[in-house]
């Protein structure tokens, strides 16, 4: 009678077997996440880039309907009733662009340009987000609260509390003129970009070149948050709020807090003045940094 053998059990894994495959499975999906942080930062640059393409060809329909671009800001003394970069209404350029950006629901319903900013009937707009206004790469809140400046100086409206209102990621180009040198001791404060205090430039007014020349940037909000609605009377920076002075160069860790920078790893993306969008690097050089910034200084320079 033959016997029947039975086949010995399969042998398992080891214990040094099962960590080196693990290792391995570490060691990919190591590799793997850079790559997908990767990838979806570059979708959100991209989406970002989009935004300001929106924001370039609203100005040159907000330049076809009004022929002229929107202000920077604009606004009075409560007082004297004459041009007072502090004063109210304070309404800038970003939220004068809502017709053009397809909102404008949120123009005729939330904003009276002849109204200040802090006013109660414009809690709503002080609370409604633009989503072409945000860039997907900052994660930051849709709100922050804007405290309110040093006081008795600048004492343009004591009776300013801390308020929130809405983030935004895109600023005007003041220039390269700093604001505490053309904004005080009885000067415009125009600068020599082209969105600055109550005056309205014409594309033929950008005499460096349209492509030459950059309207919009962008800013994060890690540590100077800016807002789509105008500069608020009292409220601290207020002015840094919707623009910036090209000092340094974006994503300068050495430069102020209300220049131009972004959480793209590349550089940050500028609106020229012709409505196309370029991304400036962190090393592009300062001469010609700043004669892109300027809108009439015949100052020509290319890379």
């Amino acid at each position: 009678m033959k016997t029947l053998r039975r086949d010995p059990c399969p042998a398992a894994f080891t214990l040094v077997e099962l960590l080196v495959v693990i290792a391995i499975i570490g060691v990919l999906v190591g590799l793997l996440l850079p790559a997908v942080q990767a990838a979806r930062e570059a979708a959100r640059a991209t989406s970002c880039k989009n935004n300001m393409k929106q924001i370039g060809l609203a100005m040159h329909m907000y330049h076809d309907s009004n022929r002229c671009l929107p202000p920077g800001w604009q606004a009075m003394h409560p007082a004297s009733r004459k041009p007072y970069w502090l004063g109210k209404p304070g309404w800038g350029w970003a939220a004068r662009l809502l017709p053009f950006l397809e909102q404008s629901n949120a123009l005729d319903n939330l904003v009276d340009l002849d109204v200040s900013i802090s006013d109660p009937i414009h809690e709503g707009a002080r609370t409604t987000t633009i989503p072409t206004y945000l860039c997907p790469s900052d994660s930051s809140q849709p709100l922050y609260l804007l405290e309110p400046g040093p006081m008795p100086k600048p004492n343009y409206d004591p009776g300013f509390t801390a308020t929130m209102v809405p983030t935004a990621n895109y600023i005007g180009n003041f220039g390269t003129i700093q604001m505490a040198q053309a904004c005080t001791g009885g000067k415009d404060c125009v600068g020599n970009g082209m969105l600055v205090f109550q005056r309205a430039f014409l594309l033929r007014d950008v005499l460096d070149g349209l492509s030459n020349t950059y309207m919009v940037g962008e800013r994060t909000s890690e540590f100077s948050p800016s807002t789509w609605l105008g500069v608020i009377a009292g409220a601290a920076h207020a002015p840094g709020r919707i623009t910036a002075v090209a000092t340094t160069p974006p994503n300068s860790e050495t430069g102020a807090p209300f220049n131009f920078s972004s959480y793209h790893p590349a550089g940050s993306h500028f609106v020229r003045a012709d409505g196309s969008v370029e991304l400036v690097t962190e090393s592009i050089d300062m001469e010609l940094y700043r004669c892109r910034c300027t809108r009439a200084d015949h100052d020509q320079v290319f890379e």
